[in-house]
């Protein structure tokens, strides 16, 4: 009897023991298959789960503007005063909606070319006017049709996941010549996806044209997508700092009079990049900005939650799920004794025009798909996983302490 008893607990500990050891090796075997699908799912071409969503995203995108309205234009053109502005908007339009074109697959390199197709529909539901508002500077988003951005080439990711979208040339150039030295180059990937299993520590780097350069994005904090943990990375104020606070900065300061000798933070000169014209870009309300900057105009109220730029990341896929890009757009107007207007002022001003908003969040259906193909599944294994170590550790604990104390008692 005594026997049965000790050759039952010993069992029950041994049982124990495997399912604690089946657990523990379920971790990193488990954590293989997922990282052998994720790389096969997330190469650029066809058949892949992330070749899909790239040519045609399903995801809605709209860019809203906001019109800043010169409220004194003649006390501003007469005695130089500040300029007083009222933002007026949002103006909106579904963007980014059309297939990528001119798809070319290179298997000598692993890259793929392709062209993207700007497109631009008004949306008067989330609108607070039309397009036939005395806004000139509304064409700017109807501009936006018949035109495309590219032509880029990324790598696909075939022969290694850790270059999947990073872009390897652009308009067949790898670097803007708009910038000297390092802040000339095309970094990254254009945003809308990162090579997958992204850690918080890194920093993403990454390419607009619309502000023609490379930037980067820093972990801020856990976000809950719709049942989906993604990453949340900000564009942080280090980026538009003068190169008298970040000296990485220094080769985006090209001329020394508006830029106070290049000790002005928030803004930036990109006349090279528009044929010559004095285009000034910045965030909303000119967010992060040096007080220099803002101090010819009235009327700005800049906050991060509005005018900050931020990308919720899925961090095994690398896929963007949510974004939303802030930019404003600002003219520098200096006086001139040959343009009339201009001949009373006595200062420069950088002015804001207008700024945008576009933003785009992973719809329900999709989010649904996603939980239930990756998040889901990835979950159901550490469960398993957890639930198997677990009780195994405790069966083996359990029926151990009992064999133990059942061997201690003197037999009769």
């Amino acid at each position: 009897m005594g026997c049965d008893r000790n050759c039952g607990l010993i069992t029950g500990a041994v049982i124990g023991a495997i399912l604690a050891v089946f657990g523990g090796i379920l971790m990193p075997v488990g954590d293989t298959l997922i990282q052998k699908t994720i790389k096969k799912e997330v190469v650029l071409e066809e058949g892949t789960t992330a070749f899909k969503n790239w040519v045609k995203t399903g995801t809605e995108i709209y860019r809203q503007f906001w019109i800043f309205d010169v409220q004194n234009p003649e006390e501003v053109m007469m005695n130089s005063s500040n300029i007083q502005v009222k933002q007026r908007g949002p103006y909106t339009y579904r963007v980014r909606f059309l297939a990528k074109e001119n798809i070319t697959q290179d298997p000598k390199d692993n890259t793929v070319s392709f062209l993207q197709p700007n497109g631009a529909i008004f949306e008067p539901s989330l609108s607070v006017g039309t397009e036939a508002d005395n806004f000139t500077v509304l064409n700017l988003a109807v501009a936006y049709n018949n035109t495309a951005d590219g032509v880029y080439k990324v790598f696909n990711g075939k022969d290694s996941i850790s270059k999947v979208a990073i872009i390897d040339t652009y308009k067949g150039k790898r670097n803007l010549s708009y910038w000297e030295s390092y802040c000339d180059m095309i970094n990254g990937t254009d945003a809308a996806s990162f090579p997958p299993f992204i850690e918080k520590s890194q920093v993403l780097q990454f390419f607009s044209s619309d502000i023609c350069r490379s930037i980067y994005a820093v972990f801020e904090s856990d976000v809950n997508l719709k049942g989906i943990p993604v990453y949340r990375f900000v564009l942080p104020s280090k980026a538009f700092a003068s190169p008298v606070q970040n000296p990485d900065n220094h080769c985006f300061c090209t001329e020394k009079i508006i830029s106070k000798n290049c000790t002005s933070s928030g803004v930036l000169d990109i006349s090279k990049c528009k044929e010559g014209k004095p285009v000034y870009i910045s965030l909303p309300h000119f967010l992060y900005a040096s007080p220099d900057v803002s101090e010819t105009t009235d009327g700005l109220n800049p906050n991060e939650e509005e005018h900050r730029t931020y990308l919720d990341i899925e961090p095994i896929t690398g896929f963007t799920l949510q974004f939303a890009k802030r930019l404003q757009i600002n003219l520098l107007v200096k006086p001139s004794n040959k343009i009339q207007v201009l001949k009373r002022l006595k200062r420069n001003y950088i002015v804001p025009i207008l700024w945008l908003n576009e933003t785009g969040t992973i719809g329900d259906e999709k989010a649904k798909m996603f939980r239930s193909q990756v998040t889901g599944k990835i979950n159901l294994l550490g469960l398993i996983e957890m639930i198997l170590l677990s009780v195994g550790v405790v069966m083996f604990v359990a029926f151990m302490i009992s064999y133990c104390a059942c061997r201690s008692k003197p037999i009769k």
